[in-house]
């Protein structure tokens, strides 16, 4: 059997349906954006649903890690209001995509679900897993009683899974994305209302690995970015899924400049569009990791957006885009006391 043709997923709680329904079958909302079953078990993908019947496709489970803040950009031009459903760190993207006036607030009924940390496939293969049949162990289950409680029966933190050359066990935590391991924090920073509570998954620090490449010298950083960028497809799946990446036409997509091609033609133009991108997201990025999770090529992109916030909070004072949607951006505003980056020094 091939991998992922079982689905091992099992649906969303209750507790979240019967609200989502309710609340569509009353008219308050009309449409509900969320996650559906993918082609694979573990790869559910963002969808709109329009009608109760349609609900019957709509999940949320450990692998639902899809940001879903973008795809309001468009849903404010549609009539009415939608629903979307937003982990504590998508709550942020929504926030700075309000800061930017690209999404209507009055379009948007949020509801802020529980999170306990978000899955990775990759990192299941990378623990020497092959051949995925099926994997429970992902299902979430709230108390119907309380939409509040504590998030319970995560597969008893241990995922089953079951492949060609037999069944796996895997400590939850393992199979997490990178950046459930330095989580912002588990609180939603705007909703309409919660339901279930989410549980802390950090146990890194955020510039750890940044730190690591700033130690090395000039050399060993261009040979590890040489080597990463060398990867690059350029599939675009980075800038498509990216928050901050909300240009109505993008400068890679023009035709004046020989820069919509998609293939790298060479070296020179694999490293400049990563970079380019890493500097037009400079202090707008929250740091939500979508890049990384959804490059096929398996590229940690997102250490260029998290160096940049690293040497933001030391030159402007400690900054997190999308904390909320009022305070000025630092690369946006000015005052006598900002740096001058330009003669501070040598930076790593």
């Amino acid at each position: 059997m091939q991998e992922g043709m079982k689905n091992g997923c099992a649906g969303a709680p209750a507790v979240l349906l019967e609200r989502i329904s309710t609340l569509l079958a009353e008219g308050t909302v009309a449409r509900v954006l969320g996650w559906k079953a993918g082609d694979m078990a573990y790869n559910p993908e963002p969808a709109y649903f329009e009608t109760q019947e349609a609900l019957k496709d709509f999940v949320y489970d450990g692998f639902c890690g899809a940001n879903l803040s973008k795809y309001m950009i468009e849903a404010s031009k549609l009539e009415g209001k939608t629903l979307v459903c937003l982990k504590p760190c998508d709550t942020y993207s929504f926030n700075q995509l309000l800061k930017e006036h690209r999404v209507d607030r009055e379009k948007a009924y949020i509801i802020g679900v529980g999170c306990g940390g978000k899955l990775d496939v990759e990192q299941i293969r990378r623990k020497g897993i092959k051949g995925i049949q099926s994997i429970d162990g992902a299902q979430l289950v709230w108390e119907e009683s309380d939409p509040g409680t504590e998030l319970k029966g995560i597969g008893d933190d241990v995922l089953t899974i079951r492949t060609i050359y037999g069944e796996k066990t895997l400590p939850y935590g393992e199979a997490l994305l990178e950046r459930c391991h330095v989580c912002k924090g588990k609180e939603h920073r705007v909703y309409d209302e919660l339901i279930g509570q989410s549980r802390d998954t950090k146990d890194a620090d955020r510039f750890a690995q940044v730190e690591r490449i700033e130690a090395m010298s000039p050399e060993e950083k261009f040979a590890f970015f040489q080597q990463e960028l060398s990867k690059c497809i350029r599939c675009n799946a980075c800038r498509n899924v990216c928050p901050a990446c909300s240009c109505r036409k993008c400068v890679f997509d023009s035709n004046k400049f020989d820069s919509s091609q998609k293939a790298n033609a060479d070296s020179f133009e694999e490293k400049m569009f990563h970079i380019i991108r890493a500097f037009h997201v400079a202090g707008r990025c929250t740091d939500c990791g979508e890049c990384s999770r959804v490059c096929p090529q398996g590229i940690p992109l997102h250490l260029f957006n998290r160096k940049f916030i690293k040497d933001i909070n030391e030159l402007y004072g400690t900054y997190q885009a999308g904390e909320n949607a009022e305070d000025k951006m630092p690369l946006t505003s000015f005052d006598f006391g900002d740096a001058e980056p330009g003669i501070v020094g040598e930076r790593g």
